[in-house]
């Protein structure tokens, strides 16, 4: 499990720590930090934590860490991640005011969509896109680049021009 801190626009190769932007020099530079994780349920705390640390200072922090939770769940209940030897990546884009969360995971015969569900139903799952449409600025879902699974992201916004870095 290793992360990777990169600059987003940079065309550096990755690195396991990349020293954070220099405020005066590039004031509006957006990161992108990365990790993959094992397909195992255990590994949502962790998720979760990983985000945790690097929008500590974001005012969506709480959303951001229950949104990172539903997608990364979705990826090992809903794709081939939470089978034997599967994974699931997370990958964190920061800019001011802005935050987009990407989960991939191995993929699936179905497409994840919300389901909106009635509000009074008691049933115990069904809620996790809902929770991120209703959330989220924006959220999608896409296949990989390299055609192994798919990427589900959502998008936070906030007001602010401090970078969260």
């Amino acid at each position: 499990m290793e992360e990777r801190p990169i600059p987003y626009e940079g065309t550096a190769p990755p690195t396991r720590r990349t020293p954070p932007p220099d405020p005066e020099a590039s004031p509006d530079a957006a990161f992108l930090t990365r990790r993959r994780f094992p397909g195992l349920a255990n590994q949502i705390k962790h998720a979760r934590r990983f985000v945790e640390r690097l929008l500590d200072t974001c005012p969506e922090l709480t959303t951001a860490t229950l949104l990172t939770s539903e997608l990364a769940t979705n990826a090992l209940t809903h794709s081939a991640s939470g089978a034997a030897g599967g994974k699931f990546e997370i990958t964190v884009h920061q800019a001011p005011g802005w935050a987009r969360v990407e989960v991939r995971d191995l993929g699936s015969a179905e497409q994840p969509r919300a389901q909106h569900s009635d509000p009074y139903d008691t049933s115990e799952h069904g809620r996790g896109l809902d929770l991120v449409e209703a959330l989220a600025a924006k959220w999608g879902t896409e296949p990989r680049r390299d055609g192994l699974g798919r990427m589900v992201w959502f998008e936070l916004v906030w007001d602010g021009d401090k970078p969260i870095v």
